[in-house]
Order: structure tokens, then sequence, then C-alpha cells
């Protein structure tokens, strides 16, 4: 009797310690995330007020036209890298957390 009651407190007491090795991951992710969010935020941000500033000192058509175009490209090209990034540190988060509980699965077969 007092074996089995052993057994179910190291059973649970893996568990809790697997829970919180993937909820640790998660943190850890989220916050790569957040970090990576806030700076493309600001590099956004700064990217548009420097835009704006060059803009209102165009003196032809054809100079805001291209400086418009130009801005478009790179605030795209940056939006598309910074996205894919964000996508690969989400991946990066699936795969973290699943890592311990992978490996307690493992270890149960």
């Amino acid at each position: 009797m007092n074996a089995n009651f052993d057994d179910v407190q190291k059973i649970s007491k893996e568990n809790v310690d697997v829970a919180l090795k993937s909820f640790g991951a998660v943190s850890k992710g989220f916050q790569a995330i957040a970090v990576e969010v806030a700076d493309y935020s600001k590099k956004s941000f700064e990217d548009s007020t420097g835009f704006v500033e060059k803009f209102f000192g165009v003196k032809t058509l054809d100079k805001a036209i291209e400086l418009q175009t130009d801005y478009v490209k790179s605030s795209y090209e940056t939006y598309v890298s910074r996205m894919t990034k964000i996508g690969e540190l989400y991946a990066d988060l699936a795969k973290e957390s699943y890592k311990p509980i992978e490996t307690a699965i493992s270890k149960a077969k």
C-alpha cells in the first residue's frame, strides 16, 4: 500500500516538473516574441516619422512619388522579414514547450 502511494507521489512530482518546464518554455518564448514585436513597432514608428519629415521637405511631385514608393517598398520588406521572424519564434515556442512533454511520454513507454 505504501509503495503504491510513493509511486503515485513520484509520478505526480514528475508531471508537475514537466508542466513547469513546459510553462517556462512558453514564458520564455512569449518574452522573445514581445521583444521582437516591440522592436518592430519602434522601428516602424521611427521610419514613419523619418518619412514624414522627408516628405514635407520635398519640392517636386516626382520626388514625392519616388520617396513614397521607396518608403512603401522598404516598409513592406521590413514587415515581411519581421513577421517571418515572429512566425519562426512561434514555431520555436511550440517545439520548446512540447519537448518536456515529449520526453515524459518517451520515458513512460
